[in-house]
């Protein structure tokens, strides 16, 4: 019998190498199996020295309300460069349908103006998050299942 891959929606993880995770190791929540996938890779990746989940808040403001929310980055993460030196970055775990731009239909459904809100907000949240590792000398990496 062929062995079918697994699908997580949302669950606890609990890390192999708990003295890894910034942040309380009984208590790490994956939203995805993407998100989950990535857990496991960090906590068993040498090159990984530290990480942490939804730990790093940004403030921003929504296209939508022009008011001021608070995005949880997805993962923090200290990693060893080939040269040695430790990089230091915010990871955002995404379908890669969420980071394009929504393309116009002939009809505006309700569909799509959420979708068009959601890439919005996303873009606002992202540009908030490229600013603040700019600052520190931090990268910002999105990762979709491509």
């Amino acid at each position: 019998m062929e062995k079918k891959e697994r699908h997580f929606k949302q669950g606890f993880f609990k890390p192999q190498y708990p003295e890894k995770y910034m942040g309380d190791p009984t208590n790490i929540v994956y939203r995805s199996g993407w998100e989950r996938r990535f857990m496991d890779y960090l906590d068993h990746n040498r090159s990984i020295v530290k990480w942490s989940s939804e730990e790093v808040v940004i403030p921003y403001i929504s296209p939508v309300d022009n008011r001021p929310h608070r995005y949880f980055v997805d993962f923090y993460v200290e990693a060893t460069a080939p040269d040695g030196s430790t990089k230091k970055m915010l990871v955002e775990i995404k379908p890669y349908a969420q980071t394009q731009e929504p393309k116009t239909p002939k009809r505006k459904t309700k569909r799509f103006i959420t979708e068009v809100m959601t890439y919005g907000v996303n873009q606002a949240k992202w540009h908030a998050a490229k600013d603040y590792c700019n600052k520190k000398g931090w990268d910002f990496k999105i990762l979709t299942e491509n």
